[in-house]
């Protein structure tokens, strides 16, 4: 179950972010996330039993095991450009990111090798059940063992100075990715560690191999969520703004409808067509929200003085106040009756309030509200 939902989030985090580098090729920060997240992506069938052995039986025993530590090595290799380009200017990142490719690439080679050198029969095994003393099993897995706990505790060392500097939500992603990689960083000393053990020919407790691989196992899905959670946050708080929009749109409807039929000519124009796909897009409902306000907000200013004089004052009308009079106010302007041609305030933003364009909508929205109201 939990590898199902890391791969769900891993993938989904994929396209995110793959949109992201559509959107602009030129930027290696969401490059890197992405060539990071591709690469721990590919990795994941070959962790996978049954991905295993498809892997094996069409290319050979070892095959599903070498690919998923190349692809971890990527992994942790692109991380580490991702930090590499936002502590650095562009020069000095490129040329360290190209410097990193050198160990990349040499850990790449001898582990392919040592692969190949090992016994078949040997290939397959987990590392709690490989033989040390096989040279091939041992290169292999010390030769990666020592690039991943220098690439990850690099990592780390850059996140850790990063996150010091960035705030929310980005602050939040950090140090759970740096807890994450302080993790794995751990789990991957005790494994050089015990390795180097058996090499020799020592016996180590089978509780400290299950513990460090307990420990990877819980890091690399902390590690996923610290990546996500910057883009988690934002989403939500976009899907919030999207459904107050709508929620308000709606509540504006009364308001609108008695307003837009009076003042048709107020209409905004429509910067493009009304389509089945412009309806379902999650804009779409911000730009007619903004809309329906303006719109509102201009048919007040244009019944305002018949509003004022049927209510029968001068002064700024309250939301509650304007809702029940509007009616009437429209039917005397719809009969050419007589009116201030000054306009007079209504339903305007308390004195408390900041003045901005949600105090305005709170009041056009008890407005629409009392008007409703006074229909029932």
């Amino acid at each position: 179950m939990l590898s199902l939902v890391l791969a769900v989030v891993l993938y989904g985090s994929l396209l995110r972010t793959g949109r992201q580098c559509l959107r602009d090729p030129s930027d290696p920060l969401p490059r890197a996330v992405f060539l990071c997240l591709l690469c721990a992506g590919v990795s994941f069938p070959f962790g996978v039993p049954a991905g295993a052995r498809l892997v094996d039986d069409l290319i050979g025993d070892g095959a599903a095991k070498l690919a998923q530590n190349l692809c971890l090595l990527g992994a942790v290799y692109f991380l580490g450009c991702f930090f590499v380009h936002a502590a650095s200017d562009a020069a000095t990142a490129a040329a360290r990111v190209r410097r990193q490719l050198v160990p990349l690439a040499a850990t790449a080679v001898v582990v392919t090798l040592a692969m190949a050198l090992t016994p078949p029969v040997e290939r397959s095994h987990t590392y709690a059940t490989a033989d040390m003393r096989e040279p091939g099993v041992a290169v292999f897995y010390l030769t990666a063992g020592a690039y991943l706990t220098y690439a990850l505790a690099t990592a780390l060392w850059w996140t850790v100075r990063y996150a010091r500097l960035a705030g929310r939500p980005l602050v939040t992603g950090l140090w759970t990715v740096a807890a994450a990689l302080a993790g794995m960083v751990l789990a991957s000393a005790v494994r050089e560690a015990a390795t180097l053990v058996r090499l020799l020919g020592g016996t180590v407790p089978h509780p400290v191999i299950v513990g460090a691989k307990l420990l990877l196992d819980l890091a690399i899905p902390l590690f996923v969520a610290g990546v996500v959670w910057p883009g988690l946050v934002t989403r939500w708080a976009s899907i919030r703004l999207w459904w107050h929009h709508r929620r308000v749109y709606r509540g504006l409807a009364p308001l609108w409808t008695e307003l837009h039929a009076a003042f048709p000519e107020d209409a905004l124009e429509r910067t493009r067509p009304d389509g089945w796909w412009d309806v379902l897009t999650p804009r779409s409902v911000h730009r007619r929200y903004y809309r329906r306000v303006i719109e509102c907000r201009d048919g007040l200013v244009r019944i305002s003085p018949h509003l004022a004089l049927v209510a029968d004052t001068e002064v700024a009308l309250e939301p509650e106040v304007a809702g029940l009079h509007l009616r009437t106010a429209l039917r005397a302007y719809a009969a050419g009756e007589e009116a201030p041609s000054q306009a007079v305030p209504v339903a305007l933003p308390d004195a408390g309030g900041d003045g901005g364009l949600e105090d305005d909508v709170r009041q056009l929205t008890r407005m629409s509200k009392a008007l409703a109201a006074s229909r029932a």
